[in-house]
């Protein structure tokens, strides 16, 4: 009996809690998603733990909600004119198996690190249950600070996940599909979910550190774009309408692809103009530049024999991605190394 009542006071008083921070507030001024904002933080009683809920089941839903079209598409054919690798479709088998790994990383690694995120940006001043919302200006601003950030701390962060130890321990498992899918954009290491995810996170705190004025929603935002870009940038096709071909600076996958292929070069994640301006895109150019040539010289070709030029030049740069990997894991020496031509 004690302990019921025990219990009930207990979350009568974080109830309470939770009612003491909008005492104040016309919830009749709000329009409907800040209501229904109040109303989570009011029914879960506990800020931490209602901001920690709901990051973590926002990330599950994102992550897995991105990769359903892509895996619906994999199992049509229709769609594999657009394949950059078409002849490495995931079987059901790798899906699987990458999906239990990225579930084992999520649960073990994520949910922590979102939990105790809030702690952190609250101490620093990172608004969660406050309402109203900020003004879209302000999250379009701060989001896209948010991707240049990311992605510069990501370019030069990868590149050091490519250098002997910290390749064959960590980022090694990442690069397990020379032919990434969508699914496969976060099985990773445990190691390196928490590095690059440092770049992802970041960019936010910082921000709030020196001006003070971010909303976890401009987050929440941010975290679903950028997941976007992540399983988008894996799912190894290219269509005439991927962002890439609008955006001309955007990466995406047929830049992305090219890395997993290779193992060398293209590093950023969303933008192209790091890899451009350090050089470290030149094999991509030049294999984009062989492609264009194999084309053009055999336009009047049957398409089974133009089919078959890309799939011996995509096999070529494979083979030649091998040898730059197992180089960096020091399994060979520099002097058995030939570039292909």
């Amino acid at each position: 009996m004690s302990f019921h009542l025990n219990a009930t006071v207990a979350a009568a008083a974080a109830h309470h809690t939770a009612e003491q921070l909008y005492a104040n507030l016309d919830i009749t001024q709000l329009n409907w998603l800040e209501q229904h904002w109040v109303a989570w933080y009011l029914w879960i009683g506990n800020p931490t733990i209602a901001t920690g809920l709901m990051s973590f089941i926002l990330h599950e839903l994102v992550y897995f909600g991105r990769c359903i079209p892509w895996i619906i598409i994999d199992a049509i054919p229709y769609f594999q004119r657009w394949k950059l690798q078409p002849d490495k479709i995931p079987t059901p088998e790798e899906q699987w198996e990458c999906t239990k790994g990225v579930l084992f990383s999520h649960f073990t690694i994520e949910l922590p690190a979102i939990w105790f995120f809030h702690p952190t940006a609250e101490a620093i001043g990172l608004a969660m249950h406050q309402v109203p919302f900020p003004s879209w200006k302000t999250m379009l601003i701060q989001v896209a600070a948010f991707f240049i950030f990311e992605d510069f701390f990501h370019f030069w962060a990868h590149q050091a996940l490519h250098t002997g130890v910290l390749y064959k321990h960590i980022h090694k498992l990442h690069h397990k599909y020379s032919a990434p899918f969508g699914l496969a954009a976060e099985y990773a290491h445990p190691a390196e979910t928490f590095i690059l995810g440092a770049g992802t996170l970041a960019g936010p705190l910082l921000w709030c550190f020196f001006a003070g004025d971010v909303h976890i929603i401009t987050v929440y935002i941010w975290i679903t774009l950028r997941l976007f870009q992540a399983i988008d940038a894996h799912s190894g096709y290219d269509f005439p309408w991927s962002l890439r071909n609008i955006i001309p600076f955007w990466s995406g996958a047929e830049h992305h692809d090219f890395h997993h292929m290779s193992f060398t070069n293209n590093y950023s994640t969303s933008f192209r103009w790091w890899d451009y301006i350090f050089g470290t895109d030149k094999k991509y150019r030049e294999y984009r530049q062989r492609l264009a040539d194999s084309k053009a010289a055999l336009k009047n070709k049957s398409k089974a024999e133009q089919d078959a030029a890309e799939r011996r030049l995509l096999e070529e740069v494979e083979a030649e991605g091998h040898r730059a990997e197992a180089l960096v894991e020091g399994s060979i020496s520099a002097t058995k190394t030939v570039k292909v031509q």
